[in-house]
């Protein structure tokens, strides 16, 4: 993989891996004459434009040597932009989300895959002519050079993603180039690393003990269980922040969990006045994560100094995943979508030091449940819903300004801005809504947002108290009042979401609190039920129609609730979290 930025670089890696054949992933501009003896060559998506100054670019040379090259989104306009004859030119409007390709000229990239498909976009740039030789053999309503061939050169371009889970078939695609055109084998087996992961562990640790800070989740406490098996009980400790930010009985299940796997050797922490006063009335989202992760390591290291941990036997463990390092701008030339908490400065220099460890950092969600499930972990604890670092807090939105909500023809844009991931980059745009909750309307979703530039969510309103043309955000920031709002919107929508079976059909279920209402009811909700494997796309979720009215009904009851609106805005273009 010749990593050009893309958000999912890492993931068309893992899913070759996960095909049977190994992968590596290296950066764009690596010199063809170190990649002449691959049996193929995949080059990735990436937020910059191809004929802009600077931007990624990979060897020409590569697609001489006779070893055959996969362009994906990106990709596929840098092969137009290199090879003779091709142009790439800048999009009408944006492509971000599912979209209909119809297949036009069948070649070995298509073969066994179906005429007319969904696929999954994130693009403005389109290719505009293909390079000599070439053909054109897919498009979609919006990009007429959706897919391009030389099969003679075995050089493929496609502008889908076909790593991503809602492309349909699109393992197929990968399964046509890396067996029919490369010639690959399967005989990489993901599952053997397990002793290795156990031998990185202790060559890490290099004979120091290590701290975790936990967070009940299922990648710290997979991290956690892993360093156990490593290392033993008396090597590792764990600790648990208590930021004030979580949902309502978490730090008593954690507590249970790692007091049965760890006994004596965890802790709570409790810091709640720490976290809440540091981030009084801030609002943008990017600060907030920002405050959060420093104050982490501040907190962490009070803990350090107060006990033993600091006498050089001790190094710190984390739970990151990649993800984390992915969307925090981790990759040579990725854009960064959000600094998660375990990416920021404090811990960046615990890295350059040498003084940190983290087991899952090249996994994905799906790969730490089956790495946790090979060491003996529990379902019940290995399938709850991923809940972020940073808590509540990017749950919790806020606003500097009191604000009217605007009319345009398809709904009111709030005055609620929110993290969008479109065309590899990060954007923070007004929120949509509709006026009505429907299930057709999930949709036209991503439609509405390729064609109104300022906005990158669409939320539609299941109840109201009044009409959107009265409501108006209001200044407001993280306290305890709305902290505790929040939490118990959460509670009833979990206890809803477990008890129906809801919750066994989704990934994750966000519970957003929105500062825009009318006088009296300063906030709504919005339900944010999503499908995804890994984090890196997903899907929105129609919610069964006596399920919403239920809970719905008791959200409405909740003191300083407005209205309840419901998210049917796919990642991308949204991200799965609003902050």
């Amino acid at each position: 993989m010749l990593d050009a930025g893309g958000q999912y670089c890492h993931l068309i890696a893992r899913r070759v891996r996960e095909l049977g054949v190994y992968a590596e992933v290296m950066p764009s501009e690596t010199p063809a004459d170190k990649l002449q003896d691959r049996r193929g060559i995949i080059i990735s998506g990436g937020p910059a434009s191809v004929y802009e100054p600077g931007s990624p670019t990979v060897d020409p040379e590569i697609f001489s040597l006779g070893v055959p090259v996969l362009g994906i989104c990106y990709g596929l306009q840098l092969m137009a932009h290199l090879i003779p004859g091709g142009k790439v030119t800048k999009g009408i409007k944006g492509e971000y989300g599912l979209a209909n390709l119809k297949v036009t000229e069948h070649d070995k990239l298509f073969d066994n895959f179906q005429a007319v498909s969904e696929v999954w976009m994130s693009h403005r740039d389109r290719v505009g002519e293909v390079p000599e030789d070439f053909v054109v053999t897919a498009t979609t309503e919006t990009c007429p050079i959706a897919a391009m061939a030389n099969d003679w050169r075995k050089l493929y371009g496609i502008q889908f993603h076909p790593e991503v889970v809602h492309t349909q078939g699109g393992k197929i695609i990968l399964g046509n180039f890396l067996f029919s055109i490369a010639g690959c084998e399967q005989d990489w087996e993901p599952t053997r690393h397990l002793e290795e992961l156990e031998d990185e562990i202790r060559c890490t640790a290099r004979g120091r003990n290590v701290f975790f800070f936990a967070s009940g989740g299922v990648d710290s406490t997979v991290a956690f269980s892993l360093c156990l098996k490593a290392l033993g009980k008396e090597r590792v400790h764990a600790a648990y922040v208590d930021t004030g930010l979580m949902r309502e009985g978490e730090t008593e299940f954690v507590r249970e969990v790692f007091t049965k796997m760890a006994g004596d050797s965890f802790e709570v922490v409790d810091a709640k006045n720490e976290f809440l006063s540091k981030l009084s009335g801030v609002v943008e989202p990017e600060a907030k994560r920002k405050i959060i992760g420093e104050e982490f390591v501040i907190t962490q290291q009070r803990v350090l100094e107060s006990g033993r941990f600091l006498d050089g036997k001790w190094i710190l463990g984390q739970g990151t995943i990649y993800p984390d390092t992915i969307e925090s701008g981790g990759t040579a030339k990725a854009e960064v979508i959000k600094t998660h908490h375990n990416r920021v400065a404090g811990i960046q220099t615990l890295i350059e030091e040498g003084r940190l460890i983290e087991p899952l950092a090249q996994f994905y969600k799906d790969e730490v449940r089956q790495v946790g499930r090979a060491i003996g972990l529990p379902d019940d604890l290995l399938d709850r819903h991923p809940f972020p670092g940073p808590g509540l807090a990017i749950r919790c939105l806020s606003t500097a300004k009191a604000e009217e909500s605007r009319k345009v023809d398809s709904g009111y844009v709030l005055p609620v801005l929110s993290v969008g991931v479109q065309g590899d980059s990060r954007t923070y745009r007004s929120t949509l809504a509709l006026e009505q909750y429907t299930e057709e309307a999930f949709a036209t979703a991503t439609e509405l947002i390729n064609q109104l530039t300022d906005v990158n969510r669409v939320v539609a309103l299941v109840r109201g108290v009044a009409p959107l043309s009265d409501f108006k955000s209001h200044v407001s920031a993280i306290d305890e009042t709305r902290l505790a709002r929040l939490r118990d919107c959460d509670s009833i929508v979990r206890k809803l979401s477990y008890d129906s079976g809801f919750e066994e059909r989704i990934w994750q279920f966000p519970v957003v609190l929105l500062p825009c209402g009318v006088e009296g009811k300063p906030d709504s909700v919005v339900l944010r039920p999503i499908d995804s494997v890994d984090g890196m796309t997903a899907k929105a979720v129609p919610m069964p129609a006596a399920l919403l009215e239920e809970m719905t009904t008791l959200l409405m009851k909740v003191p300083g609730i407005a209205a309840v609106f419901f998210d049917l805005t796919n990642k991308p273009p949204a991200t799965i979290e609003w902050e």
